[in-house]
């Protein structure tokens, strides 16, 4: 890459803006520390002065709150960031092999394990690394899961008398012509879905039948009022569909912020349900490798992790103290299943297979 690549460019702009501003001497933050050694580290990510952060679009999971309070902290540091998807970034990613540009890479857990594949990230144990489930991380930590989305039953009030509880409500007659979905065929929710009902029907990532066959009685049944291959938000919030399987954070979001209020219930079935990691990674030969440690670090803080649950998405670590007001917008749920991503990428033919089976039967 050119010396006058508009990266490069931006890069010298922002160090030369960073040097500037440490021959001010600037401190590092008052206050107790978020783990040993962060003053430290922070030291070494100003001489940096910069983290290139990949496909974390500002509106998805609070994102644009976490770079706030990144910057508001560590003042000497700069922020930059892009908006890709998952399997995008991993692209990206190998594109750059040879000079990398980006220093920390998120995405779907599944297309970490595809970067990890590829040799693309590099080992990195943030804090609270050991807490995570084994399948919420590689082991040496080429991708750990900063967030996880859930499966729900996101209700119209309005459209539904009784709100379901669980997988077997939705069977009953009262739900006729009531149930959308995403097709697990084509998409990342569908697939989810299908593992979560064979969590909340007797099976397992090892056993998903009893998921294919659940929506299979569903169908026949007569219960489903559509399957869709994007994601129908605006149809949900128009009032058009009584019950949405999908993740936790839309129906959040609808009754939070996009104006459901109490015309949206969210529930996570209580026989089980299935909790979807999304991760992030150091990037191998990251230009700026302790601003890219210094900013996961963050993300996998306490005050990283609560920063996500106000975003409605539900932290990783396990036992972090939530203030009341997020704690009641998501209960604890402990009927949630930690998704083996290497199992369900695996299982993924079979399960396209099976629903279709079960589910367009004629």
């Amino acid at each position: 890459m050119n010396a006058d690549h508009p990266i490069n460019a931006q890069r010298r702009v922002l160090l030369g803006a960073m040097a500037a501003l440490s021959a001010t001497g600037v401190q590092a933050f008052e206050g107790p520390e978020l783990y040993p050694g962060e003053k430290a580290l922070y030291a070494e990510a100003a001489k940096e002065g910069l983290v290139v952060s990949f496909d974390t679009g500002p509106e998805w999971a609070n994102w644009k709150v976490l770079f706030r309070e990144f910057k508001k902290r560590y003042p000497e540091v700069e922020m930059t960031y892009n908006d890709l998807g998952s399997a995008a970034t991993v692209v990206a990613l190998e594109k750059a092999r040879r000079r990398p540009q980006a220093d920390t890479a998120y995405y779907f857990a599944a297309s970490a394990v595809d970067a990890a594949r590829k040799d693309v990230v590099a080992p990195f144990k943030p804090i609270n690394f050991d807490k995570l489930p084994d399948v919420f991380r590689e082991p040496e930590g080429r991708w750990f899961t900063i967030h996880t989305l859930n499966i729900a039953f996101l209700v119209n009030t309005k459209l539904v008398k009784n709100i379901p509880q669980g997988w077997a409500d939705l069977l009953k007659p009262e739900y006729k012509n009531s149930v959308t979905y995403l097709d697990p065929r084509s998409t990342g929710v569908g697939q989810v879905g299908v593992i979560a009902a064979a969590y909340g029907n007797g099976g397992s990532i090892d056993n998903t039948k009893p998921g294919t066959d659940f929506f299979g009685k569903l169908h026949a049944a007569g219960n489903v009022q559509r399957v869709e291959g994007t994601t129908p938000y605006a149809k949900f919030l128009k009032g058009e569909i009584p019950v949405w399987i999908s993740y936790e954070n839309d129906g959040l979001k609808a009754k939070f912020v996009d104006g459901m209020g109490d015309a949206c219930a969210v529930i996570i079935p209580k026989e089980a349900s299935a909790s979807a990691p999304y991760a992030i990674s150091l990037v191998k030969g990251a230009p700026n490798p302790n601003s890219a440690r210094l900013w996961l670090n963050f993300t996998m803080s306490e005050m990283g992790q609560t920063l996500f649950a106000q975003g409605f998405v539900r932290p990783s670590v396990p036992g972090v103290q939530l203030p009341a007001d997020v704690r009641s917008k998501m209960p604890d749920a402990p009927q949630l299943r930690p998704l083996d991503v290497i199992k369900a990428s695996a299982r993924k033919a079979e399960i396209d297979r099976d629903w279709a089976a079960a589910a367009l039967a004629k």
